[in-house]
């Protein structure tokens, strides 16, 4: 505080310095200095190696209703502003506009003036085509708690800045599943100062309850103990378990990317649904959904973040789903560097670059083996698209139905790119394509967070009024009464529904009636873990046993055709995940692999052993790892 203190200049006017959760805010009167003068931030960071925002003093900022009259008479009407979303925790203003390069700096619109003028820091966001309830609902949720959450940030920064207890450095990992099998990906990161969760999922396919969540047991850790969570993307293998965590009383801070809030959030209240309908009792509620937006810190990638006392962490970006990150721990003073993958792309694909490799230094990497078999090799974007094409074709022109279950996010994005782009082009037989279940929901969360969408992507969201994902070929299905439909007998159609792995949702309606006409396809396009209907569907099953709509257990005949697509998956196949190691190896002296069927996972490392000549080893959940 002092070296802030002795490098702010008069003119800045800091009125006083917080802690802001993992960040250090300066409060100013007067903003248009710190803004316009960003250099001076610039250094003040370089000096203290801790993230430093600038925030106005509450005595300055106007009601919401006078601020938002004002960025309205300020912000140029062609810009098309939709709306002003005020975070009263934090200070903060985000502009809706439909032409948001018009409120960029250099555009003429001033945006330190218009901070002088209401009080509030301005941040410009993307206006979208369709309205996103999980957006809604977060917003209203973070403005009910903006005082609760305020005072929470402040202790979490006392905890987080608070003096080391000891200059030993010594880093364990405990493995609590996702270790040996696909689903409950989870693991605790200790030293002598932190105890960090990493991920908090549950297995879909699991027949047991001690199968089924991470092993919090092993470690005899009480959640108060646990100084953070850190989340690396959405699904509900990485994230089923969060609010089952939060419904038993842990209320520290929950690290993600600025999209995975809205996106587990969404899928975490779907799961409830969808255990509902099946007549099973969920492990939380609405609420503890709720209490997760509350205690979450969104942080972009290539943010360096003190997350505890000895832990800074950034996230990189993982290519697998929108906002999926590679989370990078910098441990002690320099002593260790942890890289745990989760789930990468290591190729670039329709909606997302790349996963990023760059890290300064790197000892240990725990990186997912699902695909870690040599024969797991994926085609070409130009093969599997061209395969995709030809699929279903075939059962379009025969009038049969194409059922494609599918994860919400990320796979069904692109499969809809896929579809708008061929059917435009005339090589998919034009047909009604039928999207149901939470598709439309995630695809305007896609829209709004074009950052983290593949360059390409990202310019068409941003600098025209096009909305890659509302094409006229799709079809939202809203209601229940609404699948009758694209069920109508001799109507060929495309049916896009989650569940991605048949295991409830929408889907299953669907696949009842699809399943029983040979003209019909079921195409799987994502993985499909152990144990799930999905699975057995694709290793031949020709029945399948479900509950029906009133409970009752009924067995369906499979008499359709099944087909699987592995090109579009959100994995890196076998020569993806050896190239991502091989960018690493010259600082890397550990290999750990996990998320993967055991066979796979031994596999990934031995090959790393062999070809690399590195250490590289399979735990299975229920290990304690020294690192360091």
């Amino acid at each position: 505080m002092a070296t802030i203190l002795r490098g702010l200049p008069k003119e800045s006017a800091v009125s006083k310095i917080e802690y802001e959760g993992p960040r250090i805010a300066l409060y100013t009167t007067k903003p248009r200095f710190l803004i316009e003068k960003s250099e001076t931030v610039s250094g003040l960071v370089n000096a203290v190696k801790k993230r430093i925002v600038v925030r106005t003093d509450p005595a300055v900022r106007k009601p919401e209703d006078e601020a938002r009259k004002a960025l309205t008479e300020m912000a140029p009407p062609e810009a098309g502003v939709q709306g002003a979303i005020f975070d009263a925790a934090i200070g903060e203003v985000s502009l809706e506009a439909k032409r948001p390069w018009l409120l960029r700096d250099g555009s003429g619109f001033d945006i330190a003036g218009a901070a002088e003028r209401t009080g509030w820091m301005i941040r410009v966001r993307k206006a979208t085509t369709i309205q996103s309830r999980t957006l809604q609902v977060i917003n209203s949720t973070l403005k009910m708690h903006a005082a609760d959450r305020a005072k929470q940030l402040r202790q979490m920064g006392d905890e987080i800045f608070r003096p080391r207890l000891t200059d030993r450095t010594e880093i364990s990992l405990y493995t609590l599943g996702g270790f040996g099998q696909v689903g409950r990906s989870s693991m605790l990161l200790a030293t002598p100062e932190s105890r960090i969760l990493i991920d908090c999922g549950i297995n879909p396919g699991a027949r047991s309850t001690m199968d089924a969540y991470p092993r919090l047991d092993f470690v005899g850790s009480t959640l108060a103990e646990i100084d953070a969570v850190v989340i690396g993307h959405a699904h509900l293998d990485h994230t089923g378990f969060l609010p089952a965590l939060c419904k038993y009383g842990y209320r520290g801070p929950i690290y993600c990317t600025e999209p995975t809030l809205p996106m587990m959030n969404l899928i975490q209240l779907d799961a409830i649904k969808v255990a509902a309908a099946q007549g099973r009792s969920p492990i939380y509620a609405e609420r503890d959904v709720k209490q997760i937006m509350r205690q979450a810190i969104t942080i972009p990638y290539g943010t360096v973040t003190d997350i505890s006392p000895d832990v800074k962490l950034v996230f990189a970006n993982a290519g697998h789903i929108l906002g999926s990150a590679i989370c990078h721990f910098h441990i002690g003073s320099g002593n260790h560097n942890f890289v745990y993958t989760g789930d990468i792309k290591y190729g670039k694909s329709i909606l997302f670059e790349a996963a990023s490799w760059n890290f300064p230094r790197a000892e240990t990497l725990l990186i997912e083996s699902t695909y870690g078999l040599k024969e797991d090799i994926q085609p070409s974007r130009e093969e599997v698209e061209s395969a995709f094409i030809v699929a279903v074709n075939r059962s379009l022109a025969e009038g049969g139905k194409v059922l494609i279950p599918i994860p919400a996010v990320g796979r069904a994005q692109e499969i809809m790119m896929v579809i708008d782009h061929y059917m435009k082009l005339g090589k998919i037989i034009e047909a009604p394509v039928f999207t149901e279940g939470m598709i439309s929901e995630a695809s305007a969360i896609h829209e709004s967070y074009p950052e983290y969408l593949a360059r390409e992507l990202r310019q068409k969201i941003l600098e025209t009024d096009d909305n890659p994902f509302d094409s006229e070929y799709f079809t939202n299905v809203e209601h229940a009464d609404d699948r009758e439909e694209p069920m109508r007998e001799d109507s060929p159609c495309i049916i896009m529904a989650t569940s991605g792995m048949l295991e409830g949702g929408p889907v299953l309606e669907y696949f009842k009636n699809v399943a029983k006409d040979r003209k019909n396809k079921v195409l799987f396009v994502s993985y499909q873990v152990n144990g799930t209907l999905g699975r057995r569907v694709l290793d031949g099953s020709r029945q399948a046993v479900m509950a029906g709509r009133d409970g009752k257990v009924e067995a369906v005949t499979i008499n359709c055709g099944v087909e699987r697509l592995d090109g579009f998956s959100g994995h890196s196949d076998y020569n993806q995940l050896m190239s991502f190691v091989q960018r690493l190896r010259p600082k890397l002296r550990r290999v750990l692999v996990n998320h993967g069927e055991r066979k796979k996972s031994e596999n990934l490392a031995a090959n790393i052993r062999r070809v690399y000549r590195l250490p590289a080893h399979y735990p299975q959940a229920q290990e304690a790892i020294r690192l360091f």
